[in-house]
């Protein structure tokens, strides 16, 4: 998939654990660790929104856009 969630870099810049976070934005712990994990399909504007203001970072520090076709050459 070409989109990349470096969310796991972010919470490790932010030395905050997915259970810390999971509180500040109210989402599930195993919903936050598929988003992590890369394995989610979509993400609501609302929890990018939450997840940004909890890490006090933008959503281009979270999600990276990959060209397949550069990526597999």
């Amino acid at each position: 998939m070409p989109i990349i969630v470096n969310l796991d870099v972010m919470m490790a810049k932010r030395k905050i654990s997915l259970n810390e976070l999971s509180e500040k934005v109210d989402l599930t712990l195993s919903n936050l660790s598929i988003l992590k994990t890369g394995k989610a399909k979509a993400i609501r504007f609302s929890t990018l929104a939450a997840i940004c203001k909890a890490l006090d970072c933008q959503p281009g520090d979270i999600l990276e856009y990959v060209d397949d076709e550069i990526s597999d050459a």
